[in-house]
C-alpha cells in the first residue's frame, strides 16, 4: 500500500467551510427575521468560496483540478452500467462523483445568484431585487427557495447515501481522507 495525497489543504478547508455554511444559510434562512441579514452575509461568503473552488479547479494540485475528474459520457454510462470491467478504484473522485461536484456547484452558484434577487415579501431582500419589478423577485425567490434549495437536501442526501455506501459496502472511509487529505492505493 502506498499513501498519496489525494486532497490538498486548499480542498479540504472549502469542503468543510462549505458545510458549514450550507448549514449556517439553511439555519438562517428558517429561523428568519434579523437572521436573514447573516444569511445574505453567508451568502456573500458561499459566493467567494465557490469562486475560489473555480479558480482552484483550473489552477490547484492534480485532484483538485476538473481536468482531473471531467469524465467523457461513455465513462460515466460504463462506470453506472458496471461495464468497466475491473470498476477501477479512482484515488479521485469517480465519475458519479464527478458529476456530483459539478452539480453542486452549479445548483450553489444558481442559488447564489437566485438570491441576489430574492425577497420575503416582508422586510428583507437581496441586493439587487431593487432593479427587477416584484413579480420577477418572486421568481427568483421561487427558483431560490423552492428548486435551489430543494436540489441541494437532495445532493447533500446523495453524498451522504454515498458515503456511507462507501464505507459499509465497499469498507471504504471516504470521510478520513478528507480530514487528512490522504488515500492508499494498491501498488
Amino acid at each position: 500500500m502506498k499513501t498519496v495525497r489525494v486532497w490538498d489543504l486548499p480542498i479540504r478547508l472549502f469542503h468543510w467551510s462549505l458545510v458549514v455554511l450550507i448549514i449556517t444559510a439553511i439555519m438562517t434562512a428558517k429561523t428568519g427575521g434579523k437572521k436573514l441579514e447573516w444569511h445574505f452575509l453567508i451568502g456573500y461568503a458561499t459566493f467567494v468560496l465557490v469562486a475560489f473552488r473555480i479558480l482552484w479547479g483550473m489552477i490547484g494540485s492534480r485532484y483538485a483540478r476538473f481536468s482531473s475528474f471531467l469524465f467523457a459520457p461513455g465513462t460515466i454510462i460504463a462506470y453506472v452500467t458496471n461495464k468497466d470491467a475491473a470498476r477501477k478504484k479512482y484515488l479521485g473522485h469517480n465519475p458519479v462523483g464527478s458529476l456530483w461536484i459539478f452539480a453542486l456547484l452549479g445548483v450553489v452558484l444558481l442559488l447564489i445568484a437566485t438570491g441576489l434577487f430574492a425577497n420575503d415579501d416582508i422586510a428583507s431582500e437581496g441586493p439587487l431585487a431593487k432593479f427587477i419589478d416584484k413579480d420577477l423577485s418572486d421568481r427568483a425567490t421561487w427558483l431560490h427557495v423552492q428548486v435551489c434549495g430543494k436540489l441541494v437536501y437532495m445532493l447533500i442526501g446523495l453524498h451522504v447515501a454515498a458515503i456511507a455506501y462507501y464505507y459499509f459496502i465497499k469498507k471504504e472511509n471516504l470521510v478520513i481522507p478528507m480530514f487528512t487529505g490522504d488515500k492508499t492505493e494498491d501498488i
